[in-house]
Parts: structure tokens; sequence; C-alpha cells
């Protein structure tokens, strides 16, 4: 395999499509070494059609505002790799989202998926929907008009969406409603994410953030460190900042700033429980102001316009909100403050030239397919306990959670090591979920 040759044919084809490009560089790059060991993958032209989706929907979402008008939004659903197991991957309703952005999700998510360690492919979808000023009433008659152009190419052994940036539990009730209307059936493993009292599993909605946190203390262990009393900065205010936040605390660790996309808050006494309950109304408001933090507890919290988390000391950084959110400034204002570790919470949350400088100045990094991961795997768990009509406890799953994000650790750690002992996260989580995938594919033929 050569990278050059392959991005430039995808480039030809694909060349407005930059964060997809950006996503199969960045793996092609990392696996290059290893995949010209296998002359079997070369043969059977393993790379050349796993960059490419299997398929993708794209459809016309129409729905009516409170104002009785007409309003038209386009919705897809990228259905990437099956080689493991059924498409999965989450729903994005943002006013930035294009095919692109949902390809790049998606190539991500198959080799996510494949370090957690179930059988599950990737898939990602979602509509330039704007929930952003939004009330209930049109956030419920989108989210019907969405599910009524997508359940026929969903099912829970065939693709299980769940939920990403802009859906929470609130979207995941309202289409599966539709879906049950629709498919006749009240098949709750279509969806992950539910609500408890209908199949949802104990801890889904804190699991992305969780999960991130377990491997960073796995990480942070096997630097000889510990995240007790560290200080740390994070991005975002929706389900994963809110969990990521929450078992920070817990573990003993000093959240220090939350930022959204008006500005930061600088938390010099570190956020409490109180403040972090409040995260999820903040999410709930569809404001999408971080300010609102400030506002509600003036004596914790000072707000600061247009800054990002990443201008507040911090030894810990976590982008938790969208991809490409932390850039190579960001990154050496991190370094100059102290800085010592950032792992990715969303996905593709650094630039490559965050990572890159990140990597020089030997910070502890870990990518986002392997720190997030603990979210999807949440969602296969949700869909183990669907499929077999039980409920586990919190843990139960919490136990599960652990040895998942233990277990996609140990990949990284065992494909990442360096001769000079350096661990390159990125390359190990990259080739870890890249093997598994492209074994299977090998054996599952020309298809």
């Amino acid at each position: 395999m050569k990278v050059a040759e392959i991005m430039a044919n995808l480039e030809q084809k694909h060349g407005h499509e930059v964060e997809y490009l950006q996503a199969v560089r960045e793996v092609l790059e990392s696996i290059e070494e290893t995949y010209n060991q296998h002359p079997e993958f070369e043969k059977a032209k393993i790379v050349e059609r796993m960059v490419e989706p299997d398929r993708i929907f794209t459809f016309r979402v129409t729905w009516v505002d409170d104002k009785g008008e007409v309003q038209t939004n386009l919705g897809y659903r990228v259905q990437f790799n099956s080689a493991i197991g059924p498409y999965k991957g989450g729903l994005r309703f943002h006013k930035a989202v294009t095919p692109s952005m949902l390809k790049f999700l998606g190539f991500e998510q198959t080799f996510k998926n494949a370090l957690t360690t179930l059988p599950m492919g990737g898939g990602k979808g979602g509509s330039d929907f704007d929930p952003v000023g939004k009330s209930n009433a049109e956030i419920m008659r989108f989210c019907q008009a969405f599910m009524y152009e997508l359940w026929q190419v969903i099912g829970p052994d065939q693709d299980i969406p769940a939920g990403d940036v802009g859906v929470g539990g609130r979207e995941i009730g309202y289409m599966y409603g539709m879906y049950k209307k629709l498919a006749r059936e009240y098949n709750t493993g279509v969806l992950t994410g539910k609500g408890a009292t209908w199949g949802g599993s104990i801890l889904r909605p804190e699991a992305t953030g969780f999960g991130a946190l377990y491997f960073t203390q796995h990480l942070l262990h096997k630097a000889g460190k510990d995240i007790k009393g560290t200080k740390v900065a994070l991005s975002g205010f929706g389900n994963v900042a809110w969990g990521a936040a929450t078992k920070a605390v817990e573990l003993g660790a000093k959240v220090v700033a939350i930022s959204g996309p008006d500005g930061v808050c600088h938390i010099p006494n570190g956020i409490d429980t109180e403040m972090i309950n409040y995260m999820l109304d903040m999410r709930a408001s569809n404001r999408n102001k971080v300010e609102d933090m400030a506002t509600k507890f003036p004596q914790k919290a000072q707000f600061t316009a247009g800054k990002k988390a990443w201008s507040v000391k911090c030894d810990i950084a976590l982008p938790c909100a969208f991809q490409n959110e932390l850039n190579c400034d960001d990154a050496k204002e991190l370094i100059a403050n102290g800085t010592w570790c950032c792992c990715e919470v969303s996905n593709m949350g650094c630039t490559p030239e965050a990572i890159h400088a990140f990597q020089s100045a030997k910070l502890l990094f870990a990518p986002g397919k392997a720190v997030n991961a603990g979210g999807v795997a949440t969602s296969g768990l949700e869909m183990t306990q669907n499929a077999t009509h039980i409920s586990w406890s919190a843990k139960e799953v919490d136990e599960k959670l652990h040895f998942i994000m233990q277990s996609i650790h140990e990949a990284c750690v065992k494909f990442g090591t360096q001769k000079d002992g350096y661990i390159d996260y990125v390359k190990g989580a990259n080739i870890a979920g890249f093997m598994k995938v492209a074994q299977a594919m090998l054996e599952q033929g020309i298809i």
C-alpha cells in the first residue's frame, strides 16, 4: 500500500470532503507499515474497499414549525462497514452536518467499534437540522419526520443508530415512538440510548464520559501518574462533557473549565455536583451558551467570551464537543501552560497539527476512537440486554464498561509501543482496530 497513491485517488473523487479525507489519511499513515507486512491484504485490496462506505442514504425531511411554516432539512445515514457486525453509530443533528462529516464519523466508528471487543460494524447519520432555539414540540415533529424516512433501512440486526451531538434521550424517545408506530413492533433493539423505562441501559447517558475517564486513568497509571488532584479543562456541556465532569470529580480531579461556542467558564475551585447537574439543564434549553453557568453561579464561575477551555491552565485537557475543536495554536497554549495530558473525548477533536505538537512535546495523548469508545460499548451492552429481555444493574454495566476500556487501553499499548518505549496511542488504536476489521473482510471474501 502506498498512502500517497490512495489519497490522491480519494482526493480526485472526494476532494471537497475535507473531514473524511483527514480521517482516512490519519488512519492510513498509522497502519502503512503493518499493512505492508500482509501481502494477503494487498491482494484483496482491503484498504481500497475499507475507505469507501457500503452505502449512503440521503433523504429530505419536511416538518412544520410552531408558526405553521413548512421547513425542509436533509437527512443521511452512512452504512460504512459491517464486516464484524451490524452497522452501529450515532445520529447527529447540527447545522454543520454534511456527507463529509458523516463519512468521517462512520469511518472512525468502524475502528472504534472494533476496539470495543463487541460485534459491531460502523455507521453514522444525522441531519443539518439545528436544534438551537427550537421548542420541544418542534424537536418532536422533526424527529418523527426524520424517522419516517429512515425506519425501513434500520433494524436490530441491520443498523442500530444511537445519539450524538444534538441527539439525546429526548430525541431518541421521539424517534423510537415513531419507529414503533411505523414498524408495528415493539423492537427496543433498533435504537440505543433509550429511556430506562423502555429498554435503555443504566449508565448509557454517562457512558461516553465515564469510559473516557476510565481510559485516561489507565493511561496515567501506565505513565506512573494519578488523576487525583489534577486540574482538568473540558469543552462542551452536553451528555459527553457532563459524564466526563461527573467521573473526573468522582475520581478526585478538579474540573476548572468548561466551554461552549460563546466562550469559556473558568471555575477556579472546581466544578461541584450542583453545577454538573445544571449542565443537563443547559443542554436541554437548546440555547447552546456556556455563559448560562456563570449567570447561574456567579460566585463560582467566571465567563470570558470568545475564549476556549484551553486558555485556562490545566494538567489534563479533554476535548468533548466537536471535531477539530483543538487546533495547533490551542495545543501550543496548553503546552506553554504546563498541560501534560490530552485525551480526545470528541471524535477527531484535535487537528493533525495539534496532535503533532502534543506528540513532539512527548505529552500523553490518546485519540477519540479509543478514549470515547465507552459510549458505543455501552450501546452494545444495551443491545445485548434488549436481545435477552433483561436489565443489568448499574454495578454490572459499570464493571463491563471498565473491562472494555481496560481492553482497549491494552490493545493500544500492544500495537502502539515504540522502540524507545514511547506509546503512540494513535498508531496503537488505528492498528488494533484495523487488523480486526481487515481480517474479517479477508475471511468473508470479495464482496
